[in-house]
């Protein structure tokens, strides 16, 4: 049942960074729902890694979109640099993952917590 929980509480992360993004589309849906599914038999594989799932998806899913769509999610931290990338997931292989900006170390937000740009 911990597995369960552990690859629920990941897809929920994912799905909600997506949605803040305004990207979370049914074709998107399905790249999280797949990586969901390789993930769990990781997981099954190694029990331990439970708690590294949710970063693990998380990267699944941005590699996925980059292959079929671009970069994301975009860094909200060197929008002023005209060099758009994506934020990285640290650590890459660990518990409490979150979003960091590879040319500054910021972190901008834990997996699940990225918040849509503000309106101006």
């Amino acid at each position: 049942m911990e597995l369960e929980q552990a690859l629920h509480a990941a897809r929920a992360l994912v799905l909600a960074d997506l949605m803040a993004d305004e990207v979370a589309d049914a074709d998107i849906v399905s790249l999280v729902e797949d990586a969901v599914v390789h993930r769990r038999w990781w997981v099954e594989q190694w029990p331990e890694g439970a708690a590294f799932v949710a970063g693990l998806i998380a990267q699944d899913v941005q590699d996925a979109l980059l292959e079929r769509y671009g970069r994301w999610p975009l860094c909200p931290v060197c929008t002023e640099s005209g060099d758009p990338h994506a934020l990285d997931v640290e650590p890459e292989l660990g518990p409490d993952p979150h979003w960091v900006c590879p040319k500054t170390a910021v972190a901008v937000a834990r997996v699940g917590r990225l918040r849509a740009p503000a309106e101006g």
